[in-house]
């Protein structure tokens, strides 16, 4: 992880944490740079980085300052980072039921933009958000990028084993979101039938090199979720 992004990290849970309420100014880059002992223009890549998450915004000539935060309960379409750093409130668990490595097939190769005879790493999981279900997940990680990886680690948080085991340094991502009515297989995982409808999360997750490295399908359980977005800027 990136000094900038770790200086990122360490000021967003420190607003989760104390629950710093919205409009609140933060110190200046002076201050923060002097806190952390480094290069203004690392606190400002730090700053930057806050204002596209939707955490912060900037007033010119005034200071920077604390967006309000997401209602309760709710996830947050622009956290790239997995459901437990959307949900640090919540109690977030996941059953593994599938785990392998496979050959990828020809919708996967599209997906992840991978050879056919590259070895990809494969989890299929439940999520729950406390005891209600709240997800199907089906996740793909390139093997020659994410060289390690077990079915215990899956049971847990996978993007904090990534970024503090492997040192990973997450870039940005593609998502893609649509509706359909459930198939048997998925209805009968998530407890429902197959009238129900679903919201479809389909990702694509890269570098900072710009590599991409990971494909995740995510159907949610409707009964059980929400979502929310901010914008960054509106021109």
């Amino acid at each position: 992880m990136l000094k900038y992004e770790q200086i990122a990290n360490e000021i967003e849970n420190y607003i989760y944490e104390n629950n710093i309420p919205q409009g609140t100014k933060l110190p200046t880059v002076e201050n923060l740079a002097a806190d952390y002992q480094v290069s203004k223009s690392t606190i400002v890549k730090a700053l930057e980085s806050l204002v596209l998450k939707g955490l912060v915004y900037q007033v010119r000539g005034s200071g920077i300052f604390v967006r309000k935060k997401s209602r309760n309960g709710y996830i947050d379409l622009n956290v790239m980072t997995g459901l437990t750093n959307s949900l640090k409130d919540f109690h977030i668990t996941s059953k593994v039921l599938e785990f392998d490595v496979i050959r990828p097939d020809e919708e996967l190769i599209k997906s992840l933009e991978c050879d056919p005879n590259e070895e990809v790493y494969m989890i299929k999981r439940i999520r729950y958000l406390n005891d209600d279900i709240m997800c199907y997940e089906e996740s793909y990680y390139k093997k020659s990028i994410v060289p390690f990886l077990t079915k215990e680690i899956a049971e847990r948080s996978i993007f904090e084993y990534l970024t503090s085991a492997l040192n990973l340094n997450l870039g940005f991502s593609d998502s893609y979101i649509h509706i359909e009515l459930l198939d048997s297989k998925v209805a009968k995982l998530l407890d429902l039938d197959t009238t129900s409808p679903a919201m479809i999360f389909l990702q694509q997750l890269y570098l900072s090199s710009g590599q991409l490295f990971n494909f995740t399908k995510l159907t949610y359980h409707y009964k059980h979720v929400k979502f929310f977005l901010q914008s960054s800027s509106i021109k």
